[in-house]
């Protein structure tokens, strides 16, 4: 396996764990008791937002389940498949403006805001992953394991 390819997956083996553990601190430092007020608001100045409001268990359940997809697809990752470059560039993004979220959330409000404790590792592994998708995406043109369907 090209060392690139193998660097590739565990950058995205790396984000979903950020992600786990992001899942993990949002559920235990309360992030629905800010989201959906924050939803409500939002709602009553611009209606035609379809912003949803969650249950803890149906909210906890969808994370748990994206985080579980999201770790399946290291498997094509490892394999390098090419089109888990693109898909890792768009991880990295959303993944990036939600720690930065978090972050500038905190900033706003003064006070530290839930998930903010994992928001640093969540923008250094989506950095990571992003620069791995980078480089193995010159792989492509030599014949590297990226390049198989």
């Amino acid at each position: 396996m090209e060392r690139r390819v193998f660097h590739f997956g565990l950058a995205w083996l790396a984000l979903c764990a950020a992600l786990a553990l992001h899942v993990a601190d949002e559920a235990l430092t309360g992030f629905l008791d800010i989201y959906n007020p924050t939803v409500e608001a939002i709602r009553q100045r611009a209606p035609f937002l379809p912003l949803p409001t969650f249950e803890f268990r149906a909210w906890l359940s969808g994370l748990i389940g994206a985080v579980t997809l999201l770790s399946a697809l290291s498997v094509p990752a490892f394999r390098g498949k090419r089109w888990m470059v693109a898909l890792a560039h768009i991880f990295g993004f959303f993944m990036l403006l939600n720690g930065c979220g978090h972050i500038a959330g905190s900033f706003y409000l003064g006070r530290l805001m839930p998930g903010v404790y994992t928001a640093p590792l969540l923008l250094a592994a989506s950095i990571h992953l992003i620069v791995r998708a980078r480089r193995v995406r010159p792989g492509i043109a030599r014949n590297s394991p990226i390049a198989q369907p």
